[in-house]
């Protein structure tokens, strides 16, 4: 089978990309990825080489580049996104773009080539805020309510890719998953910020007063995931993906970073509130238990610790990250440290 992966330098798409070619060695991947700031081809370097893998430079925006990284595909597997919501605040036109505009151009030329199977990854963010302290999930029926310009142009393309199935007959997947954290997350987002800044010496910059929850699940189980929706899911289905079964607030997530790390609560920096924050988000995962078998293998404090782990075994790898364009982004975002 030949795959194109979309976005497949990023967090999710790369460790995606790692584990289809320890679980399916036969399988060819395209990798096709724009190398934005988030993009590093770092995370892939166990595989450079591997004659069943093709890296290919491109924006999915540009239709003739998508058609030759298309070309002979089966399975189209679509990580690439703007995705970090500060940003989104910051600069939305990108978000559009790119989340909207750029899946429309994949699923015309998946229509053209006649794909076998389109597999959108999309976000829990799409389905908005639930009450703090509430007992309230997200399923796949939940109505769609985004509150931030990156949620909003998710929804978008999850619109997008169900229009395309119903109106041109693409045989479609989704899966709307929560928070991922593990190795190869670039440190915008709040696990690896975090530990990074600890490591450095510098505050944790925690929103507002900290009970925003977050449902946390761990890439690999995200992976295996959409393994078994490809192989076992329902053509035009949706799938909710989720790792906790009760709420974690950041403020608590924080703490168990320093913890881990041997650091104080002094580390920790209530900044700011940013605009429209969602409160709370968690999933109902039973639909993808239920159908496919699939529950998440890596709880969250194992592999919460396992993950401080790497990022101190890989500072090579995030101190390149923090040396770079990153600190305008950082002082801009939380102030000057």
């Amino acid at each position: 089978m030949k795959l194109l992966v979309t976005g497949g330098a990023g967090f999710i798409g790369s460790n995606f990309i790692l584990y289809w070619v320890k679980t399916h060695p036969n399988d060819f991947i395209v990798n096709l990825d724009k190398l934005t700031y988030a993009g590093n081809l770092e995370n892939l370097k166990e595989i450079q080489g591997n004659s069943n893998y093709l890296f290919v430079k491109g924006d999915i925006c540009n239709r003739e580049t998508v058609k030759k990284a298309m070309d002979g595909v089966d399975v189209v597997v679509h990580f690439a996104a703007e995705s970090h919501v500060d940003r989104s605040i910051m600069n939305p036109e990108d978000f559009v773009t790119t989340n909207v505009v750029g899946t429309q151009v994949l699923l015309d030329i998946a229509v053209e080539k006649k794909v076998k199977r389109f597999h959108h990854v999309s976000t829990d963010e799409v389905f908005g805020a639930l009450e703090l302290g509430s007992s309230s999930k997200f399923t796949e029926n939940a109505p769609y309510d985004p509150h931030s310009p990156y949620s909003a142009s998710k929804a978008g393309s999850d619109h997008l890719v169900r229009a395309y199935a119903d109106t041109y007959g693409l045989p479609i997947t989704i899966t709307n998953c929560s928070n991922n954290f593990g190795p190869y997350q670039f440190p915008e987002k709040m696990i690896p910020l975090a530990i990074t800044n600890v490591m450095e010496g510098k505050k944790i910059p925690i929103y507002g007063d900290g009970l925003y929850v977050r449902d946390w699940l761990y890439v690999e189980d995200h992976c295996k995931a959409i393994d078994l929706v490809l192989a076992k899911g329902i053509v035009g289905q949706t799938y909710c993906v989720g790792g906790l079964t009760q709420d974690i607030s950041n403020l608590e997530v924080a703490k168990k970073i320093l913890k881990i790390l041997g650091k104080d609560e002094s580390y920790i920096e209530f900044v700011k509130d940013r605009p429209g924050h969602d409160r709370r988000y968690a999933i109902d995962w039973s639909k993808i238990k239920t159908e496919l078998s699939w529950e998440p293998l890596h709880d969250f404090d194992s592999w919460l610790e396992k993950t401080v782990s790497w990022y101190k075994e890989n500072e090579w790898w995030w101190k390149d990250i923090k040396n770079r364009s990153y600190k305008e982004y950082y002082d801009k975002q939380y102030g000057q440290r």
